[in-house]
């Protein structure tokens, strides 16, 4: 499953309070759940243990954790109950590590493929939070994040789970850090700024859920970008070249 990135045209606007974009741009924001991302990481959703780990990533996303139970992933992965502690002989704590693990790599090959994708690190910054915004509209804001559903339920609770999602998020920041350095900005601001866009991200998600309106993440999104611009360096006005003041006799 996709959802094209939408993109405002000149003189246009993204209208947040119905969800709707006025026009779309090639590249495609891919949901965790596409099967083009686990080619990317070279995993097979076909296979038992990525099935379970596959079900179990949408399982998280919309209903947490602890909603989750063994019986449910066995059901949904359509898989022998037995074959869960055969490949995940820690049961629910072990799968939700791998889960986290693998959806974070997944999305992580999203982040860079939207970024790189773009003519610059402000488009990109744009289009990332607009397919974002497209992605809840296309889901009935149902699809957020994979990470920080299991973040908020495990912070304080669960120091296996806690140091896999911080794991990930770290990756997250690493990539977009990477990609604001590699486009000249400052280098004491990239982690920075890395840092204020998946925090912008995160708290916007949990925002256009609960009002069941895409406004909160177009809005960081426009935020953030501009945060972006402001942190490269000024180009350097070119020199205009002046016809000679002296004439011909």
């Amino acid at each position: 499953m996709t959802v094209t990135v939408p993109t405002a045209g000149p003189g246009q606007a993204c209208d947040a309070n119905r969800g709707t974009f006025p026009r779309k741009r090639a590249v495609t924001f891919a949901l965790v759940l596409d099967r083009s991302l686990y080619k990317l990481v070279g995993v097979s959703p076909s296979a038992t243990k990525s099935r379970i780990v596959h079900v179990t990533s949408g399982l998280f996303r919309r209903q947490g954790y602890h909603a989750t139970g063994i019986k449910q992933i066995v059901e949904a992965a359509n898989a022998p109950f037995g074959s869960i502690y055969h490949f995940f002989p820690g049961g629910k704590e072990e799968i939700g590590a791998q889960v986290i693990r693998s959806s974070g790599s997944l999305y992580l090959h999203l982040i860079e493929a939207i970024l790189d994708s773009q003519p610059d690190v402000v488009a990109g910054t744009r289009a990332f939070f607009e397919g974002a915004a497209a992605q809840l509209v296309a889901t009935d804001y149902v699809d957020a994040c994979p990470i920080a559903t299991v973040a908020l339920e495990v912070a304080s609770t669960n120091d296996t789970l806690r140091r896999a999602t911080d794991e990930v998020f770290e990756l997250w920041i690493e990539a977009t850090s990477d990609r604001f350095t590699a486009a000249g900005i400052d280098v004491a601001r990239p982690r920075e700024l890395a840092v204020f866009a998946l925090a912008a991200l995160e708290g916007a998600f949990v925002i256009s859920r609960a009002a069941r309106d895409p406004e909160a993440v177009l809005a960081a999104g426009r935020e953030v970008a501009v945060a972006v611009q402001a942190a490269l360096p000024a180009r350097r006005p070119r020199r205009q070249r002046h016809p000679s003041s002296t004439t011909r006799e």
